[in-house]
């Protein structure tokens, strides 16, 4: 088992990338703290903590849009987590299957539209 007191050496709070398993698609990024990744070990759904609310949350708990990690990898310096998910439905609390959506620059001379970036393809 992975020592979890590397992860929070820098911060009590770090990021987590959400990829789709199968697609690779980035879904979502959030925050985790210490407990919310031993919940998500515990149960096998994604658990983030919430800077707005300022508590934990199950991502799916009201809407019934698990995110259910399969693998988790963390970055070279040991302070981000990227979760391999198999998700129930959309991820984005907007009804979109990512959160990420809104274009906001693109280089003009890139035009190749059937290369997905998030799908690292």
């Amino acid at each position: 088992m992975f020592d979890l007191d590397l992860l929070f050496q820098k911060a009590d709070l770090i990021p987590v990338i959400i990829q789709d398993r199968a697609t690779r698609d980035i879904l979502m990024l959030g925050f985790t703290n210490r407990e919310a990744v031993e919940r998500t070990l515990e149960t096998g759904t994604a658990w983030f903590w919430s800077r707005s609310r300022k508590k934990l949350w199950n991502k799916g708990e009201t809407s019934g849009n698990f995110l259910h990690v399969r693998k988790i990898v963390t970055d070279c310096d040991t302070d981000t987590l990227l979760y391999l998910c198999d998700p129930d439905g959309p991820t984005c609390h907007t009804g979109r299957r990512s959160c990420f959506f809104n274009d906001i620059w693109e280089d003009e001379a890139y035009q190749d539209e059937s290369v997905c970036i998030l799908s690292g393809s």
